[in-house]
């Protein structure tokens, strides 16, 4: 008999908040721990003894958070049911030196984050956003949630080459946004602004991690509301849905949890995952051996663990564009609203095999969940999430799924509306086993 679905629309309404109150992934694990800790979850320090009782528990590390569930009389050898995320987006991110200008304009140095849609930054009205660090080893979250910062355009009548050969942008001269006017462009300014926005005092910041991002909330689209515009949804989309998932089946009957379920949302994916945060580094793997050796695990209970265990690396995928149907596989067609797709290619750019594609379509048949397929055109080259690292690292059998959308990387980018809660509700079958 097939779980009722823990999740409706009210679940996409509950991911548009998150998106907008999540503008950095500083504040994406905040919120994410937030919400688990109203389900019970408690904050480990890495600094400290870890226990072996029961319960919901977490780590915060930067922009990475990793939360897991040992159910009462979990076995040290009891293998995880993993889903994996990552908390960055592609975007443009504050320098060391960030106070420019020129010619009468108060500009911010940026650097370009991972690989984002260049175009889809221009003209917009922007906020900054992410952490400061303070004299006392602390960091405070900043959020400037208003219209602060505009990267403008060429005028096409200084420039009309665009119309035959396109929009180029230097990722160097063109990028940087204005905040203001005026010729006297001081060393400290955007810090000193954002410590007063801030209620700190002048010079208490002396590190900083900023990016910025449109202020335009989410929004339903469409004639029947059926699509949802946005940003971050690559990848806020997975992460909320695994939080959603991971505090729902914690409940009463969670005491019956065959498998220790696990949300590893990791920091720096767009960028190659090698750090302290992303996928190719020891959090996830600490975490896990730490859990298996608080319940008096050996090393030995650790390899049949980790034997045991399947991760669902949930990242977002292609939705069939309509106006470049050409690019996609011609008998691979996810559309919006059809229920979270399984990622495949045989060259290891994802993780699926035949065996993990059994175990999501097991879970997706519980939750009564359609899913789709995505394999990339032989043409084109095929992107790639972590899905593979985490299965190389860890040893770990992995699958790569995720939601379709269309305008990936942008600032803005767009889903069914449908599409964020049957993801939810396959989380949920794959992690109750």
């Amino acid at each position: 008999m097939r779980t009722p679905p823990r999740f409706d629309r009210g679940h996409t309404d509950d991911l548009m908040t998150f998106l907008a109150a999540s503008p950095s992934p500083y504040h994406a694990v905040a919120n994410a721990a937030e919400r688990l800790e109203k389900a019970g979850f408690r904050q480990v320090a890495e600094t400290d003894a870890w226990d072996g009782t029961s319960g919901g528990k977490y780590v915060l590390r930067g922009g990475a958070i990793v939360a897991w569930y040992v159910p009462e009389g979990a076995e040290p050898h009891t293998a995880f049911r993993i889903v994996g995320a990552h908390t960055d987006s592609p975007n443009l991110r504050v320098k060391p030196r960030p106070d420019s200008g020129a010619h009468g304009w108060r500009q911010v140095a940026v650097e370009i984050y991972g690989g984002p849609l260049l175009n889809s930054w221009l003209d917009r009205d922007l906020g900054l956003a992410g952490r400061l660090s303070l004299r006392d080893g602390s960091t405070r979250l900043v959020n400037i949630d208003r219209p602060l910062l505009r990267v403008p355009q060429l005028a096409i009548h200084l420039d009309r080459s665009v119309t035959s050969d396109g929009l180029k942008l230097d990722k160097q001269r063109h990028l940087q946004p204005i905040w203001g006017m005026g010729d006297d462009v001081r060393d400290g300014d955007l810090i000193r602004f954002l410590e007063r926005e801030s209620g700190l005092p002048e010079g208490e910041a002396t590190g900083w991690d900023l990016m910025v991002h449109s202020v335009e909330p989410p929004a339903y689209l469409g004639r029947d509301k059926d699509l949802v515009a946005g940003p971050r949804m690559d990848n806020l989309l997975s992460v909320h849905a695994g939080t959603a998932a991971l505090a729902a089946v914690t409940t009463a009957e969670a005491t019956e949890l065959p498998y220790i379920p696990v949300l590893a949302a990791f920091d720096h994916e767009e960028n190659g995952s090698q750090s302290d945060t992303g996928a190719d580094g020891p959090l996830l793997g600490s975490v896990l051996e730490r859990s298996v050796f608080a319940r008096g695990g050996t090393y030995e209970d650790r390899a049949r663990a980790f034997a045991g265990t399947v991760c669902l690396s949930s990242d977002t995928g292609h939705a069939v564009h309509p106006n470049y149907a050409e690019r996609h596989d011609p008998t691979h067609h996810p559309r919006a609203s059809g229920g979270p797709i399984l990622k495949v290619n045989v060259n290891n750019r994802y993780a699926t095999d035949g065996s993990g594609r059994a175990v999501f379509a097991a879970a997706c048949d519980k939750a009564g969940v359609p899913f789709q397929t995505f394999v990339s055109n032989n043409s084109m080259p095929c992107g790639t999430t972590i899905g593979p690292i985490t299965a190389a690292r860890h040893g770990i059998k992995t699958v790569d799924i995720g939601v379709a959308i269309l305008s990936m990387h942008s600032a803005r980018e767009l889903c069914g509306a449908d599409d964020p809660f049957l993801l939810a509700n396959a989380l949920v079958a794959f992690l109750e086993g």
